[in-house]
């Protein structure tokens, strides 16, 4: 399935665009959705999705004994940092 979008391009960029997909006869569509790919494989972006992966693997992996941790959590940081 597609999505349809609009974008705005410089007038370099449409030139270039215009050119490359010319030169290999696909569209600029088709040329536009390699670039995202190649930018959503990239590996700083695998890396955030190893972050967020991470983040959600430690969510209640550990106990404060504290009931209100939650509501004041700036305050047991400032008494942390302070001491």
């Amino acid at each position: 399935m597609m999505i349809r979008t609009q974008i705005q391009f410089t007038q370099e960029q449409w030139k270039a665009l215009k050119k490359i997909a010319a030169y290999r006869h696909v569209s600029i569509s088709e040329i536009v959705r390699e670039s995202v790919d190649q930018v959503i494989r990239s590996p700083e972006n695998q890396e955030i999705d190893e972050y967020q992966r991470l983040c959600v693997e430690i969510v209640g992996k550990y106990q404060s004994g504290l009931p209100d941790i939650s509501a004041n959590h700036d305050k047991y940081l400032s008494e942390i940092y302070n001491s």
